[in-house]
């Protein structure tokens, strides 16, 4: 062992004895303190060592001579962390070599009895150090052991509150929790899951995973357990159906997880199970609530149209039919017996219904009020189809009673088939529907089948619907003007006025595309004010540019609708007021099928516009059933034959019933003072006979075709032939 190197010179004559001690210490400290476990400081561990070598110092001089301060400064160094082997034979090096050099200067023993003394004080000094390292390390070692034990005791107290507390989970969860091996044998079941199956534990635990199997479970389920038990998966979660001992179904929510050992190696599998069959049950009463119809237990509108849109998109060429049933006239028997009875006939019709659609893939469904649907779904063609409506026009056949009131139940039927995968559930029903009013307005009681065209053709009068309204607040329509010519000279009489409609999509629409449409949604009263309002302002500019040629009549056409309207009388006198036109100048035409029939509170207002001197012609006469003798009491002055008599005399030659037919409708309307003219003339023929037989005024292409208001003012100037 090296040891720092004596001073040279004396050691007596640099110092006094605590300056020398002190230099002891030093040296002391240099060599033990780098195989020191300590967290003393290099100064800190010096005032550490000054006691321990003034115990020395003391002993070395010390009269009797005692060994035993030696030994407590062995303790000392163990005490102070320097534990290390080197370190005690470091210091017993320093002792030897410094001890006697610095601390035995001024004693009175003799030099070689120092050196005696000190070679027996590193012996103690080493026993002491000896015994204080083996009581710490007998210390350490109880501490050890004590500490142990302690942990031993603490994890059994642990482990046992944690089984305490798993066996609570596990007795007393709320869900069923299940154990089982790896090969699925159940090991252990808690009390909710053996209730779940019925409350025998004996049928749980004695059963293999295996045997659970219920024809529900989809396809998934038991590739997900395979892989669980090898070890590829942690855990999954399915919905799981199980048979319970009695038969009944138990739905569950299932989780299965596995277990490894402490090597991570799989050991067992631990499933957690919720009962979710009540659940189940409300959310199956929920779903058929939501997809059937309250009133007749039918599939309702919602299933309809799943059914339909699984039947459009399934391959392989499969087709599909469809027939949109209407009751005719049900209506009338909501009003007349009552909603009640309204119900058990829907009720019954129903039933009736139902038991026409027995075969696979067929279904009826009720889609609201008084509309059936009833869906074939892999139909050969077109004739399963129609044998379907066949079968539901009979079923309807038989006269129901209600109330005692036996009632004769009818319907209309739109029919639809054609393959899957072309048209959507939407565009399909509303061909069905289309098709099913076209079957309503041929009669009805029978079933009409789907036409691409006829669908075209409904599909733009209800685009023609709707865009009427808009249509006349952005001046889409325009007035074209077919003049009326005298027979006897050829001169211009006046002119029709003929509303067009400059449709944006569409071009130009004459007036038979969206009049009727105009009818039906009542937008022919202010469409009608509209042309009158046009047309007379037109007439009173042509009177003011050609007022040598005498008063120009302009002929305005008047729907049913706008007779029965209450302010006919006075829009027709603000209108003449404003434009300055007098009454004579305006004749308002009216179909012969609007007056048929008609009472006086209808011909009321005609009368007071004819007393005012607005000439009324009556329009398309000929083409009703009107009695003649009718004309005497109609407030008209002008009959206007329609078109069919001119179009046969265009024969040659000229049937001599239809010439008689149409002298003898001159010949009275001449004999009650009414002026007579005639539509269609198309050749000079047609004009010289029906001028021949005494008709007043013409018009048709032979003379003009309709056009632009400034047409009629050159023809004005000029012979209309």
């Amino acid at each position: 062992m090296k040891v720092p190197s004596q001073p040279t010179g004396s050691v007596a004559e640099a110092d006094g004895p605590e300056d020398r001690l002190r230099r002891f210490v030093t040296i002391w400290s240099r060599a033990i303190f780098p195989v020191t476990a300590t967290s003393l400081t290099r100064t800190e561990f010096e005032g550490h060592l000054l006691p321990l070598a003034r115990t020395l110092c003391d002993a070395l001089h010390a009269r009797p001579f005692d060994t035993t301060p030696a030994q407590r400064a062995g303790e000392g160094l163990v005490a102070a962390h320097c534990t290390d082997p080197d370190a005690l034979g470091r210091s017993l090096g320093v002792v030897d070599s410094y001890l006697v050099l610095y601390c035995g200067t001024e004693s009175d023993v003799p030099a070689e009895e120092l050196r005696a003394r000190c070679a027996r004080l590193q012996h103690a000094m080493a026993t002491g150090y000896a015994q204080a390292l083996r009581e710490r390390t007998r210390a350490e070692q109880e501490a050890i052991a004590r500490s142990a034990l302690a942990a031993r005791s603490a994890a059994e107290i642990a482990l046992h509150a944690t089984e305490s507390r798993f066996r609570a989970v596990f007795d007393g969860a709320a869900i069923g929790i299940g154990i089982a091996d790896l090969d699925g044998n159940v090991l252990e079941v808690n009390e909710t899951l053996t209730r779940m199956f019925g409350g025998m534990e004996g049928q749980v635990r004695s059963r293999n995973v295996s045997e659970w199997v219920h024809p529900e479970d989809g396809p998934h389920v038991w590739k997900l357990y395979e892989e669980l038990v090898r070890g590829e998966r942690e855990s999954y979660r399915v919905e799981k159906p199980y048979y319970r001992g009695d038969g009944t179904v138990l739905w569950t929510n299932l989780t299965v997880s596995l277990l490894r050992d402490a090597d991570g190696r799989p050991q067992y599998q631990l499933a957690l199970m919720e009962d979710t069959t009540e659940r189940r049950l409300l959310h199956l009463r929920l779903r058929y609530e939501a997809t059937h119809d309250a009133l007749t237990g039918l599939p309702n509108r919602t299933l309809f149209f799943e059914r339909l849109e699984k039947a459009l998109v399934s391959g392989d060429n499969a087709r599909f039919g469809l027939c949109y049933l209407d009751l005719d006239g049900f209506k009338v028997i909501n009003d007349s017996l009552g909603h009640s009875a309204g119900d058990r006939l829907l009720v019954e019709v129903a039933d009736r219904l139902q038991s026409c659609v027995t075969g696979p893939g067929e279904m009826v469904a009720r889609l609201g009020g008084d509309e059936f649907v009833a869906l074939t779904t892999g139909c050969a063609g077109q004739r399963d189809v129609t044998e379907l409506a066949d079968r539901i026009l009979n079923a309807l056949a038989t006269p129901l009673r209600i109330d005692g009131r036996e009632l004769t139940v009818r319907g209309s039927l739109g029919v639809v088939e054609g393959p899957a995968g072309e048209r959507t559930p939407a565009e399909v029903l509303r061909s069905a529907d289309i098709t099913m009013y076209r079957a309503k307005s041929a009669g009805g009681n029978r079933f009409e089948l789907a036409d691409a065209e006829a669908d075209a053709r409904a599909i733009t009068r209800h685009g023609l619907t709707t865009a009427l309204p808009t249509a006349l607040e952005r001046g889409e329509f325009f007035i074209e003007y077919q003049p009326l010519v005298h027979l006897g000279d050829g001169s211009v009489h006046g002119a029709e006025a003929l509303v067009r409609w400059c449709h944006p999509q569409h071009g130009v629409l004459g007036p038979d595309r969206f009049i009727p449409l105009a009818e039906d949604t009542g937008l022919i009263v202010p469409l009608g004010r509209w042309v009158l309002q046009e047309a007379v302002r037109q007439a009173r500019f042509w009177q003011a540019r050609h007022s040598d040629g005498g008063p120009l009549r302009i002929n305005v056409n008047l729907s049913p609708t706008q007779l029965h309207h209450p302010r006919l009388v006075a829009d027709t006198v603000d209108v003449l007021e404003r434009s300055g036109l007098e009454p004579g100048a305006l004749c308002l035409e009216v179909t012969e099928s609007a007056l048929i029939g008609a009472d006086e509170d209808l011909l009321k207002p005609l009368r007071q516009l004819a007393e005012m001197g607005v000439d009324i012609a009556l329009d398309d006469f000929g083409t009703g059933y009107s009695n003649l003798a009718n004309l005497r009491r109609l407030p008209v002055s002008v009959l206007k034959l329609d078109r069919s008599f001119t179009r046969g005399m265009q024969q040659h030659p000229v049937d001599p019933v239809d010439l008689k037919i149409v002298e003898g409708i001159v010949s009275l309307a001449h004999s009650l003072e009414l002026a007579v003219t005639v539509e269609g003339v198309e050749t000079g023929a047609q004009a010289r006979r029906l001028r021949d037989l005494g008709c007043d005024t013409a018009q048709g292409w032979y003379y003009a075709r309709p056009g632009a208001p400034d047409r009629i003012h050159s023809l004005l100037l000029a012979d209309a032939v």
